[in-house]
């Protein structure tokens, strides 16, 4: 493979092993590429004896990595479909597939029966690739409904309507509490199912997994069928610009080249011929063998069908893809994690309160205890926040396509922003799958294609009137083999079709010509051409074109070796001059400039045909070299790349910046790769090999620590060991080459074993497989293929690198968001459960009912935690420039390296083959309730609480959600509720005598005596009643409003202008006003929820005032904690450059 796909050239230490550099043009021999790898062999890193225990834990993080693959190994399922019908002789392959070929024409080929076509088609089926499995909308909701909190809000509504059918006249309110708890489980359901629904239907209308229709021979006609009907055996027609239907052998071509950038991840298309032995190579090596769904580049082939539907490569490379459990996003990890603490506290409190309170203030009444127990249940589960995450993420999902970027997963918004890694595919994604001109060499001076800041000073830009410039553009536009999807349409909205090379040279030459393009390339009609080929090298054109010693004028252009070897003398400011030494120092100057750069170098020159020689109708002969093969003039170097994307600089700068490590997969050529690296922010340090050349010593005498940036190549990663992947990812700056789509599955999975939330972007097939594995998988809509569109959780719309900032920004700030909302949430947990605690204790009358505490839940709480999703970021790059939130350090490496080897220690093995022995389902479970009565348990969360990791429920948010904010609050609505029962006749002390008798505050309680001897009526005692409910309600609202500012308090006090910015908060709690108002001063619905009109306004002054109190805490908490936020910042990075990629001027190519 890589004697057929080098596409640049040696770096300058390697060009002293000859006198002319050697450039593949663009199928070059390769040199050593392992040589520019960024490792050794194998033991060379390591510069000291590592311990047994150094060892143990080296290997403990991938050892269940290493368990997949020897079973994997031991299955073989993989290599017993590999495609290997390419390495059949043309008649055993014939023969085997029993149809009808002419290898000397093609076009006579007979191929299969119309009836065989037909047998073959119902035996084989269709030539489709299955899709996906998926499961019916009716179990996805299904799935949704049976979430922890969804079960238990059902169960406690269940309970609710048993109690109403034991007792009705007593139970009655149940009945609007088990109607509300029931349907806010099947809401909260719903939403997150409707959701995804959505989504996944934005998804369906961007797939088409097949080629539409194809040429296929049959019974000797050439006919045009749908592609789906196409059989082995089937004799096919390609031509440039087509997409192959099928994996196909070769057995005729002329200049026919595929472009396999969608499987290897290699931009420059392949040469594929006929092999009439076969060829012994791999598949994706062989020369005589086509895949479905790749781009024919350039020329046309005849082939025969070796594969269909699934069997095809990329068939396997999307069952490779299915095979692949995709990972949970972080964010449902810890919200499962969360909803089950929440539920367990909540069942183990609703129990407990139970017991207590049937033998105590209920005494035996069985019916209220469970409706009290009930109200505990409620009060701690916060039965919004499951619509509430849902629609958040909804929101942020909308905000993001309107930025072109579609999310699959609701979840994948926030995981986006929690990305440690970034691994991203070069060709398509990084670069614009387009090449491009970039310098111009005239034999003195260098010349760039357009601005650039990669540039020496001395460059100077690119101008027609420059010497030898005008001859180099008609070597570009006359010597070339492209077509035009279109030709009635200007030069710049046309399609080019044709070799990558030759595409980007039109594209030069269009620029340059302009609307005289097309009359150019008429004036100068060609009389003989011979294309590029691999033997050559290099192609060339005689034209019609006068020169004052004749009608004709040759060009040559191809691998500069082997154009420089064709001439005798070089144009020097339009002088031609005889080749001295001088010149081919200059030349070697020259060519490094480029070369060194990753470009692909192409050398020019031309042959001023004497009429003498080669008269006007002089008849030229390929077969017998019958044309002008030596001295030519050479004209110049020009040098060619697949650009960065304009953006993706500063995109990679930015991520680096935020504390994401960004680092290149690719099936590319190293040297091509590092080379993209260093101009695109990825590379900015040495490697082993520039330093050891900079610093004049071995490659081998370099330490691991002097250097912090590794090119790997793909054919060392099968026998990398755990250290070495320790080592590799030890790095700051990382680029893979080579790889394969396994590898790149493999890369994945290593990552991820050392807690890295990884992120991996792509557009081929070959990316699909580690796009599913990935924590969040970002694919391409326009140039990516459907399957790795499949296997994504997001998609790219406009393909644009940059939008992965916005998205990352996005992701962050929504975490944020959901973090505050969460925080406000179950702020009021606190004052719900501790009147529930003192109405049992002490006793005091209920401030709280259940009905009550669902209003508060579902009512003025869902507004208000709905509008942070509006909320903006407190400061203009503080997320962009904070650490990801579970950072991969050397700490949190060695911590989750000591519990896989824990883990691994307590493993039973086979004694008699060494094979794990899996515990059973009922060990498991038996060991996860038992987990946390072990020493081991509690040292794991102690390790994990002293961690960098900011979890989204974490310590600190507890702590200020129930001690700090939810205390503030419990006092606030506790002191308003005791002043308001003073007022109204009740001293605390009355009022616990009053609950201990047990006949008061209700329509036919008897009349109360207090300490001051005053006589209450009923009437009174349930008007005092209803107004202390009200306003212990109205105070956990009031003092609500002062914490919607407080919770987004984290760089600068609750005052700043961002904090008050969001009108949504403002709504938010107008709308919990009016809710409120209407529940307490509407007096049908004291029916339902108590409550008093008489009330008065000056009783809420008293949650103001602490309110007001829980800013000041905020503000003060601020400074406590500043000095941990700013540790957290990521410090600046020496030599990023963050000034924009460059655009240049281009067309659309299909190439």
């Amino acid at each position: 493979m890589a004697s057929e796909a080098e596409p640049l050239s040696p770096l300058p230490q390697q060009m002293e092993e000859s006198a002319h550099p050697r450039v593949a043009f663009p199928d070059a021999d390769v040199q050593d590429e392992k040589a520019t790898g960024g490792l050794r062999p194998k033991g060379v890193e390591m510069k000291r004896t590592m311990t047994q225990e150094e060892r143990e834990l080296a290997a403990a993080a991938y050892g269940h990595l290493e368990e997949k693959k020897a079973q994997e190994a031991k299955d073989g399922s993989l290599d017993n479909t590999d495609v290997s019908e390419h390495q059949l002789p043309f008649d055993k392959l014939e023969e085997t597939l029993k149809t009808s070929i002419n290898i000397n024409d093609p076009a006579s080929s007979v191929g299969l029966t119309r009836d065989e076509a037909k047998d073959r088609l119902a035996k084989n089926g269709l030539n489709i690739l299955t899709p996906p499995k998926r499961r019916s909308a009716l179990m996805k909701y299904i799935d949704r409904l049976l979430t922890m909190f969804n079960i238990l809000l059902i169960i406690a509504g269940i309970l609710e309507y048993i109690l109403l059918g034991i007792d009705f006249k007593d139970n009655f309110q149940n009945t609007y509490l088990g109607g509300i708890l029931i349907a806010v489980a099947f809401l909260n359901a719903f939403i997150d199912w409707f959701q995804t629904q959505k989504s996944e239907k934005i998804l369906a209308s961007f797939l088409a997994m097949i080629p539409p229709s194809c040429r296929v021979v049959r019974d000797g006609t050439l006919q045009t069928i749908p592609a789906a009907e196409l059989v082995v055996g089937d004799v096919v027609l390609v031509r440039v610009g087509d997409k192959t239907p099928a994996d196909m052998v070769i057995f005729s071509a002329t200049d026919l080249k595929v472009d396999n950038s969608s499987l290897t991840g290699e931009s420059e298309p392949q040469e594929r011929r006929g092999l009439k032995e076969g060829s012994p190579s791999r598949a994706v090596e062989a020369e005589n063998l086509i895949f479905n769904s790749t781009l024919v580049a350039n020329g046309e082939g005849w082939g025969i069908v070796v594969r269909t539907g699934d069997h095809t490569f990329i068939g396997q490379v999307a069952c490779l893809t299915s095979g692949e459990a995709g990972n949970e996003a972080p964010l449902a990890t810890e919200i499962g994690r969360f909803v089950i603490q929440v539920s367990c506290i909540a069942i183990i409190f609703a129990v407990v309160f139970f017991a207590v309170g049937i033998t105590t203030v209920y005494k035996g009444k069985a019916a209220q205890t469970v409706t009290f127990a009930v109200s505990i249940l409620v009060a701690f589960v916060p039965e919004g926040l499951p619509s509430v995450v849902t629609l958040l993420l909804s929101i942020a999902a909308k905000r993001m396509a309107s930025q072109n970027v579609l999310v699959k997963d609701l979840q994948g918004v926030e995981t986006l922003g929690s990305l440690t890694l970034l691994a991203t595919d070069k060709t398509g994604t990084l670069t614009r799958n387009q090449m491009t001109v970039t310098n111009l060499w005239n034999g003195t001076k260098m010349l760039s294609a357009f601005q650039s800041n990669n540039d020496d000073q001395e460059t100077e830009p690119f101008s027609m009137e420059v010497p030898g410039m005008r001859e180099m553009v008609d070597t570009a536009a006359l010597n070339s083999r492209v077509k035009f999807d279109k030709t009635d349409l200007p030069f710049s909205e046309r399609q080019i079709l044709g070799d990558a090379t030759e595409t980007g040279l039109t594209r030069f030459a269009g620029r340059c010509l302009d609307s005289e393009y097309d009359a150019h390339i008429k004036k100068f009609p060609k009389v003989f051409e011979v294309p590029f080929n691999s033997t050559n090298k290099w192609a060339l054109v005689i034209l019609n074109k006068p020169h004052k010693d004749g009608e004709l004028t040759s060009y040559i252009k191809g691998a500069p070796e082997r154009v420089l070897a064709k001439c005798s003398t070089y144009l020097k400011d339009g002088v031609v001059t005889p080749i001295d030494g001088a010149f081919k120092q200059s030349y070697d100057e020259a060519y490094d400039y480029m070369a060194s750069r990753g470009h692909r170098v192409i050398a020019c020159a031309q042959l001023l045909l004497p009429d003498e020689q080669y008269p006007v109708d002089h008849v030229f002969s390929k077969t017998d070299d019958q044309y002008p093969s030596s001295d030519y003039c050479f004209v110049g170097l020009v040098s060619l790349e697949d650009p960065p994307k304009h953006g993706v600089r500063e995109a990679v700068g930015t991520l680096r910046l935020a504390g994401i490590k960004v680092m290149m997969v690719t099936g590319d050529h190293p040297k091509t790769a590092e080379a993209i690296a260093r101009k695109i922010n990825l590379i900015l340090s040495e490697t082993r090999e520039s330093l050891a050349a900079k610093s004049g010593r071995l490659p081998e005498e370099v330490y691991e620590d002097e250097f912090s940036a590794v090119v790997i190549h793909g054919d060392d990663i099968d026998n990398l060991e755990g250290w070495q992947w320790d080592q590799i990812f030890a790095k700051d700056e990382i680029v893979f080459a080579r790889t394969s789509p396994k590898h790149k599955l493999e890369i994945v999975k290593r990552a991820q074993a050392l807690g890295h939330i990884v992120g991996v972007t792509g557009d081929g097939v070959n990316d699909a497989p580690a796009l599913k594995k990935a924590d969040l998988g970002i694919a391409m809509n326009v140039s990516g293929s459907d399957v790795s569109k499949e296997a994504a959780k997001m998609i790219l719309l406009d393909d644009n690198f940059a939008s992965i900032v916005k998205g990352v920004a996005e992701g962050r700030q929504i975490f944020v968001n959901l973090k505050r909302s969460i925080q406000y949430t179950i702020t009021h947990s606190t004052p719900e459960v501790i009147p529930q605690l003192l109405y049992v204790v002490v006793p005091i009358p209920l401030p709280l009912s259940a009905i009550l505490i669902l209003v508060i839940d579902l009512g003025f709480e869902l507004f208000v935690a709905l509008s942070f999703a509006w909320d903006k970021p407190e400061t203009k790059d503080g997320l962009m420039r904070m650490t990801p939130r579970k950072p991969v350090n050397e700490r949190s490496v060695l911590a989750l390296k000591r519990r896989a080897l824990r883990r691994t220690k307590t493993l039973h093995r086979d004694t008699e083959n060494g094979e794990i022995k899996h515990p059973s389902k009922l060990s498991v479970y038996c060991s996860k309730i038992t987990a946390p009565f072990t020493k081991q348990y509690w040292e794991d969360v102690m390790e994990a609480s002293a961690s960098d990791d900011e979890r989204l429920v974490d310590g600190k948010l507890l702590s200020y959600s129930y001690l700090e904010a939810g205390m503030i609050e419990t006092i606030a609505a506790l002191v308003a509720y005791f002043v308001v029962f003073f007022k109204n006749g009740f001293t605390p002390f009355d009022l616990r005598i009053a609950q201990q008798n047990g006949n008061y505050f209700v329509k036919h309680s008897p009349d109360f005596i207090n300490t001051k001897g005053r006589v209450l009526t009923a009437d009174d005692q349930v008007d005092a009643l209803g107004q202390a409910q009200s306003i212990f309600y109205l105070s956990i609202f009031i003092v609500q409003c002062f914490n919607v500012f407080a919770v987004k308090a984290k760089f600068s006090s609750p005052f700043g202008r961002s904090i008050v910015a969001n009108p949504w908060n403002f709504a938010g709690i107008f709308g919990g006003a009016c809710l409120g108002m209407f529940i307490i001063y509407t007096p049908p619905l004291h029916v339902v929820f108590g409550g008093s009109f008489r009330l008065s306004p000056l009783y809420w002054l008293i949650p103001v005032a602490f309110g007001v109190l829980l800013l000041v805490w905020t503000c003060i908490r601020v400074v406590l904690l500043k000095k941990s936020v700013e540790n957290a910042k990521v410090k600046d990075i020496k030599g990023l450059m963050m000034f924009p990629t460059m655009r240049t001027l281009s067309m659309r190519s299909r190439h």
